[in-house]
């Protein structure tokens, strides 16, 4: 007689042998990504990495961050492509990080999902190494979780976090900042990884699909929406050490280039933006006018074109501009700083931001399409 068959973790729907593959082809990226500093390898508990460089500091402050990459991950599934997700996910952590003049030193990931294909699994990290290796940082471990029964199959999500260091002498935010002060933008590669639920939806009420052709855009709506995010660190990390003058970055991502930049500002000091400073590059005017989204809710939710500003004296303007310019990342002065002339919040007036009792932002002037 035949012992019936009992349940077993496979037959409940986790399969570890997949994950084990999944490893396997995503080692020799993940290794890329470490210097001598990094210990071990891929599948240990815990990744190693030697901080004794940190002796030469006089008062180290770590850095951490984490995120995700927001609903973009959406249309990465959608179109089957999964090695560039990775990329926006390295650069929505540790151009966090940077903001405040720290460098980057490690970085862990998560991935959450219907059920393991390593092929798959092994692309988004292939795609997080890519980034990492850009930004500078290791990749020194991570998770893939197996949730049948709460995820579809092919359903799944990335996380990630890192930490950096900065001297405390060479901190960056709002203490330094003065007014007289020069606010710098640097360009966005495009939507880069947040306000994607409203894009979406004005995809969705446009009638398009992905492979939809848009000569705006000059290419489909999943291309451009699938525009690896740009990754500052490696350049930011650079200014911080060669600008004396640099007073503050702002990463802008959700809540849009004002609230984010009023972030890093002091009480007391309001920085202003001229919209006409630069070209409004064409996907945001295209998700405007195909959506009838007004200007101050699209500017409250995209980059605008603007992925980090810096703020810096004005001695020293033209050459942060001309080294970020050397690094291929295009920059112009969006304005200054003064006093603030307590102008009542608005839609053009935005006074501190996500629970930061902060500066103000005044933004003036319309758009150049």
């Amino acid at each position: 007689m035949t012992e019936p068959q009992g349940i077993t973790y496979a037959s409940a729907g986790v399969d570890t042998h997949a994950g084990d593959r999944a490893v396997e082809l995503m080692k020799a990226a993940v290794a890329k990504t470490h210097g001598p500093e990094v210990l071990g390898g891929v599948g240990a508990f815990a990744g190693l990495f030697d901080a004794s460089a940190l002796k030469a500091y006089d008062r180290p402050l770590l850095a951490s961050s984490t995120d995700g990459v927001g609903t973009k991950i959406v249309i990465a599934r959608a179109l089957g492509v999964h090695d560039t997700i990775g990329q926006d996910l390295v650069a929505m952590v540790v151009d966090d990080i940077v903001v405040c003049g720290a460098k980057p030193l490690v970085m862990t990931d998560y991935i959450a999902c219907g059920k393991v294909v390593p092929e798959r699994i092994a692309d988004i990290v292939r795609g997080i190494a890519v980034g990492c290796e850009m930004a500078g940082v290791a990749l020194v471990g991570g998770e893939t979780a197996e949730h049948p029964g709460v995820m579809e199959p092919d359903d799944y999500d990335v996380a990630g976090a890192a930490i950096g260091v900065v001297e405390a002498s060479a901190l960056l935010g709002p203490d330094r900042v003065r007014s007289g002060d020069v606010v710098v933008a640097m360009a966005s590669s495009g939507l880069h990884s947040n306000g994607y639920s409203l894009v979406r939806s004005v995809v969705a009420h446009a009638g398009w699909s992905l492979s939809t052709s848009v000569p705006e855009l000059g290419r489909t709506v999943g291309e451009e929406l699938l525009e690896p995010t740009r990754i500052y660190s490696q350049l930011c990390v650079d200014l911080a050490a060669s600008v004396p003058g640099l007073r503050a970055f702002s990463h802008v991502t959700g809540g849009g280039l004002a609230a984010n930049l009023a972030r890093v500002l002091p009480k007391g000091l309001a920085a202003s933006v001229a919209r006409d400073a630069w070209d409004l590059p064409a996907v945001f005017s295209v998700v405007q006018a195909a959506g009838s989204v007004p200007w101050n809710d699209l500017e409250s939710t995209l980059n605008m074109g603007v992925g980090m500003v810096a703020v810096v004296a004005p001695e020293d303007a033209d050459a942060l501009i001309a080294a970020s310019a050397a690094a291929g990342v295009p920059a112009w002065v969006l304005g200054s700083v003064s006093a603030d002339a307590g102008l009542p919040t608005g839609p053009d007036v935005v006074r501190g931001a996500k629970g930061v009792d902060g500066g103000t932002v005044v933004l003036s002037g319309a758009y150049r399409a």
